[in-house]
């Protein structure tokens, strides 16, 4: 049963770009999992862009934008990418890094919005990370962005018309000012009926305690 007549609501901020990200929604899969009032909770995808400011695709290598970023050298980049690839394996994640196309991720985003409208967002979300970090597509691309859609079961033509639009760009820009009023400042984050937050990809025992401290908490307070 769930409280109140209410659902339980988990908001998942994140970006497609982010491969602490696609961990932290494995993790969260597996707690979910366990947590005996799964069939209960309601979960909403929001936007979070790393890097608004981002260009369509970048001209370097993922390795060469991360040894920038950090101020390391390329070698130290790859090794960084190896463990982050060790620590994927550990969740069932192939990570390609050497195929990754860095880019804009905001129409992505969008995309989740219409998908989700079309009771496709987790469907979308799951495709979006796979295609990024194990098959390397071009997520910026508009054409990439339909194939991918259309793979979920969403409409080629309608789907095509939202992303050379504007739709669902307010919708973007609403979740990332959300993530401000909370204070978020890094991704993925969860947040739990506004009451609790989630920080980073922790491991799924972590999750699964705070998703039964808050359900007992709200049951407490319907009573």
């Amino acid at each position: 049963m769930n409280y109140g007549g209410t659902n339980m609501r988990i908001e998942i901020w994140s970006d497609i770009a982010c491969p602490w990200c696609y961990i932290g929604k494995m993790r969260f899969t597996r707690a979910l999992g366990s947590f005996s009032h799964r069939d209960d909770v309601e979960i909403v995808w929001r936007s979070f862009e790393l890097d608004p400011a981002a260009p369509k695709q970048h001209g370097l290598s993922q390795a060469e934008l991360l040894a920038r970023k950090y101020g390391v050298s390329l070698e130290q980049a790859n090794a960084m990418d190896a463990n982050m690839t060790a620590e994927g394996r550990k969740e069932g994640l192939d990570f390609r890094f050497d195929r990754v196309q860095v880019g804009n991720t905001f129409d992505a985003h969008r995309l989740i919005h219409f998908a989700t409208t079309q009771k496709r967002g987790a469907e979308m979300v799951e495709r979006l990370f796979s295609a990024y970090f194990t098959d390397g597509a071009a997520i910026a691309d508009t054409d990439v962005l339909v194939r991918f859609a259309t793979e979920v079961g969403l409409d080629a033509d309608a789907t095509r018309s939202m992303l050379e639009g504007i739709m669902f760009a307010d919708a973007v820009r609403a979740d990332e000012e959300r993530a401000r009023a909370f204070g978020i400042t890094g991704v993925p984050f969860f947040a739990v009926d506004e009451r609790y937050g989630i920080s980073g990809a922790q491991q799924p025992e972590v999750i699964l305690d705070t998703l039964r401290q808050a359900w007992n908490e709200m049951a407490a307070l319907s009573i």
